[in-house]
């Protein structure tokens, strides 16, 4: 079966593709083409570089200039008969061997155990059917169903989409989930702006979509990055470099010295065999044994602390460049860091309120002009969290030892603000149980949630988007103690402004009493009623600094 190049794929119409490899849109492909399809394309799974046996692996640690020094002088005191000297400096290879060979095969054999967990399910429709089976399996023209929180296990090209956003950091360093339809692009677009594709190893953050394989394995973009990586020449690291340079002017000095030694030795009358023995004396006594060792013992030291932090490292000296970074470079979005945002920052009732903590651990407090506040006082700083809770489709997990989220990382800041607060998401929508819903939609800029509060029975309509969006259909606020106050737009602005000028997203949230003609035309019209509250998101960064208008400056300030 013939390919497109793999720049045509997004190029090409549903049809189109489907036509090609022969599949129908309701049946899926057969097993028994499937099968065929697996024995001619190989398994969906990157090649993987042949590794060093222990053999190869232990000579390895040989292969080092002052270890040839070393091994040179103790073959040349064995050869004198100095038999305590040259069993010392054999120890000290063999030790140093030792330590390197252990240490390498211990985070080799982490690295494959944890290659081993990441082995992934697809769910896919085969002979009329939807199943689950490994992602190694997955054959070009596969029917492939996504949805929020999947690995996204192949290249695919996008047949039908609901609301899809993806997580394409790890190809392409943009931290922020791309939006996704399943529209033709022209061919001339760039693989960042395919948003009809879905490549290998990319996450889905939000929405469901059907899809079909178009390449598996190593054909795939993260298996193009593979093979670069593969013929990659190893780089040498600060500390290698160092003592391969001082290893050879050592060399050098040493043969020098003791060449000048046997020669003016000889010069004065002394015999070429004593003279030969002497300058054999001097080279041997100036080669610093001690150094090899030392240096593994302290890169040893350096190893076991990082593992001691969840870190592999595979070989010594890399933890010796780690110690020598001055410098990390970061864009704007976060990326090289861990991807994670946290709510900073949120306005309620007219009043700035800090919150503590990083990442998705629900760890923290909320500060008001530097002391410590109890979220529960402050009922207008409730409902904003609450509002960000409800009109939310993300989750945050709990597992054995740490925390993790499904969905939009956006949304999950919001879920981990209220858990510091002390709303939790299973008990609070449980009070407010969902009726309908309007997903995020670039042309709105909002989303909006229709829920059922049993404690009143009332229904109200949640609201998160822009600044911009919901200021046009809010004519009211709420201040502190959630009294109806006149909505100060150009106030709003201004804040909003002040605080994007520091890096920070701005999110607005509102809530307005159930109107079933804006729910059942999928639209919200005015007359909502603003919480004038603003999350900052962004990831963790100091306090503001001066200068902020005086609107949003703590008194304390």
């Amino acid at each position: 079966m013939d390919h497109y190049p793999k720049a045509d794929w997004h190029s090409q119409t549903p049809e189109t593709v489907l036509t090609h490899f022969g599949v129908e849109l309701g049946q899926g492909l057969r097993g028994e083409d499937a099968e065929k399809r697996l024995a001619t394309h190989g398994a969906n799974r990157l090649t993987s570089r042949r590794g060093k046996g222990p053999l190869l692996l232990l000579l390895a640690q040989f292969h080092q200039p002052l270890i040839y020094i070393l091994l040179f002088s103790a073959a040349t005191t064995a050869f004198l008969e100095e038999w305590t000297d040259s069993s010392v400096i054999f120890g000290v290879v063999i030790i140093n061997a030792v330590i390197g060979f252990i240490q390498e095969a211990n985070a080799l054999k982490a690295i494959n155990a944890l290659a081993q967990t990441l082995n992934i399910s697809s769910n896919v429709l085969r002979d009329g059917q939807r199943r689950s089976i490994a992602a190694a399996e997955l054959v070009p023209g596969d029917l492939v169903f996504l949805q929020s929180g999947d690995k996204v296990p192949a290249d695919l090209r996008l047949l039908q989409s609901r609301e899809l956003k993806i997580d394409e950091s790890a190809l392409t360093g943009e931290s922020v989930p791309v939006e996704k339809q399943a529209q033709t692009l022209s061919s001339a677009t760039l693989l960042a702006d395919r948003a009809n594709m879905a490549y290998s190893s990319t996450l889905v953050s939000y929405g469901s979509a059907l899809a079909v394989v178009v390449s598996t394995g190593d054909h795939t973009e993260i298996g193009r990055i593979n093979k670069l990586i593969g013929s990659a020449e190893p780089l040498e690291t600060p500390l290698t470099l160092k003592m391969s340079q001082f290893s050879q002017l050592l060399l050098w000095v040493i043969i020098g010295c003791a060449a000048v030694t046997f020669a003016v030795g000889v010069w004065r009358g002394e015999t070429m065999l004593d003279m030969f023995m002497a300058s054999v004396a001097l080279a041997v006594g100036a080669i610093p044994e001690g150094l090899p060792a030392a240096l593994t013992i302290t890169l040893a030291i350096g190893v076991s602390r990082m593992a001691k932090r969840n870190a592999i490292i595979r070989k010594l000296p890399a933890v010796e460049t780690l110690g020598s970074t001055t410098v990390i470079c970061s864009d704007k979005t976060g990326t090289l860091t861990q991807n994670q945002m946290t709510v900073q920052f949120v306005q309620a009732g007219g009043e700035v309120f800090e919150v503590s903590g990083s990442g998705y651990t629900p760890d923290g407090e909320f500060t008001s002009h530097k002391q410590a506040v109890d979220p529960t006082s402050k009922p207008a700083l409730l409902e904003c969290l609450k509002a960000g809770l409800l009109c939310n489709d993300a989750r945050l997990l709990a597992d054995a030892d740490s925390w993790r989220i499904e969905g939009d990382p956006t949304e999950a800041a919001l879920l981990v603000a209220a858990h510091k607060a002390g709303l939790h998401q299973a008990s609070v929508s449980g009070r407010h149980p969902r009726l309908d819903a309007i997903p995020f939609e670039s042309a709105y800029q909002f989303m909006a949630t229709l829920h059922h509060n049993l404690a009143e029975d009332a229904r109200h309509i949640y609201l998160k988007g822009s600044l911009e969006s919901l200021l046009q259909r809010c004519d009211k606020a709420f201040s502190a103690d959630m009294q109806l106050v006149p909505l100060d737009k150009n106030g709003l602005n201004q804040q909003a402004e002040a605080f994007a000028a520091q890096g920070l997203r701005v999110l607005a949230f509102a809530r307005a009493e159930h109107d079933d003609d804006a729910v059942e035309h999928r639209e919200v019209g005015g007359g909502l009623t603003f919480l004038g509250l603003q999350a900052m998101i962004d990831p963790p960064r100091p306090r503001l600094p001066e200068p902020l208008p005086p609107a949003i400056r703590p008194a304390s300030r």
